[in-house]
């Protein structure tokens, strides 16, 4: 998906007096995936609060609710893992 890029701040990322603009699949996932429910909205359902995880043993309902809210939001989505290193590996791609 094309769409307006962010900075690593958060703000939009100008180049040359432009605002860039570019794919932007994995920052809709990351906003996604940061947001608590409430936060958007048009749709207030959204958001999955990944800090709330933080504290947490069990990581299987971050992991379905992360699931539920990228289909959601238009993903079709074939495997959601943390990987051994930590990092989260989401299978998927946008309709």
């Amino acid at each position: 998906m094309t769409d307006i890029l962010l900075d690593t701040t958060g703000d939009l990322d100008i180049q040359n007096g432009d605002i860039v603009i570019g794919y932007s699949d994995n920052q809709h996932q990351e906003h996604i995936l940061l947001a608590n429910k409430g936060e958007y909205k048009e749709f207030p359902e959204l958001g999955v609060g990944i800090d709330r995880m933080l504290n947490e043993d069990d990581f299987l309902p971050f992991l379905i609710e992360a699931k539920k809210n990228l289909e959601y939001d238009g993903m079709k989505i074939n495997n959601i893992k943390f990987e051994e290193n930590g990092n989260l590996n989401i299978d998927g791609y946008y309709k």
